[in-house]
């Protein structure tokens, strides 16, 4: 197993050239041997326990001369074992693939066959080791690699958009310097055109359209429709009265001079008129009366007959 400071197994490459120059290179003898001194290996595996009892025990001895004793002797064991799954494909002496696949497996005792459990597979390229990824690794980074690209695709296809109230939603087209098919377009749009055809276009919409800026009144709408989308049920004044009764004023132009309230005539009595138009009301208005603090005037009292005067 790999400790922290160490890279995981199927991330590294091992190989040791003084072995296999003393094995006398890799071949079918050797292979499972010079596999055994890899960091792939495990010391626990009915392998090296066969192995070491092959060295020790002269009976056994000839179990490792060969590699199909060896393996043999291994499909008689139950539990952990390396065996080699496919030989290098020979077409001719001297020539071949040189890869060996090289099979971690669990084997259990079954009747007609054995249960095997396979953990993880090997190749021997050359001098070389590697350990396959498994399948879940293999879809784990080809899904980091789909989801890492769409991440990116994503922005981009954003500020490509453009929105107009005629069309809709579109997408700019390329810049004609990364792309020469837009080159081409633009350069077949730039080819002059009789007066009486050119005429009918507007030159503003086309230039707006090389240096890529977006309509003002396609802004403008697509604006409009943002605040209809968000604010559709609400209605707001643009220039609101604030204020109270009498007191009213606008709060943009600073208006705070008072409204004119009309007076009422809250007199409910009704002018004397005369019923005959040709005479005059012979009734003159009411003294007014006289202010306090002043003393009315005193007037003698007249004899018969005689106008009164005052004094």
């Amino acid at each position: 197993m790999a400790t922290n400071n160490e890279p995981p197994l199927d991330e590294i490459q091992w190989r040791h050239p003084q072995m296999a120059q003393s094995m006398q290179g890799i071949h079918s003898n050797s292979v499972l041997f010079y596999f055994a001194e890899s960091p792939f290996f495990d010391r626990t595996s009915n392998n090296a326990v066969l192995a070491s009892q092959a060295l020790f025990n002269p009976n056994m001895f000839h179990l490792i001369q060969t590699r199909e004793s060896f393996e043999g002797r291994l499909r008689e064991m139950s539990g952990l074992e390396f065996i080699v799954a496919q030989e290098p494909a020979e077409m001719a002496p001297g020539t071949g693939t040189g890869v060996w696949v090289i099979r971690k497996q669990t084997r259990r005792k079954r009747e007609p066959e054995d249960e095997i459990t396979v953990h993880a597979t090997y190749y021997v390229v050359g001098e070389n080791i590697y350990m396959a990824p498994t399948l879940a690794q293999v879809l784990s980074f080809r899904l980091t690699t789909i989801s890492s690209a769409l991440s990116h695709c994503f922005p981009a296809a954003d500020e490509a958009r453009t929105w107009s109230p005629s069309l809709g939603h579109s997408y700019k087209l390329p810049s004609s310097a990364t792309n020469p098919r837009a080159r081409a377009l633009e350069s077949r749009g730039t080819t002059p055109m009789p007066e009486s055809q050119s005429r009918g276009k507007g030159t503003g919409t086309l230039e707006a359209r090389k240096t890529g800026q977006a309509d003002p009144d396609s802004q403008l709408a697509e604006l409009s429709f943002m605040v209809h989308m968000q604010y559709g049920g609400d209605y707001m004044d643009e220039n609101p009265i604030t204020g109270k009764p009498g007191e009213f004023h606008l709060s943009s132009t600073g208006r705070k001079d008072k409204l004119q309230i009309p007076v009422l005539n809250t007199s409910f009595k009704s002018p004397t008129t005369s019923s005959e138009p040709g005479k005059k009301d012979t009734k003159g208005d009411k003294t007014p009366k006289t202010p306090t603090g002043m003393s009315k005037p005193k007037r003698k009292k007249s004899k018969t007959g005689q106008t009164p005067t005052s004094s």
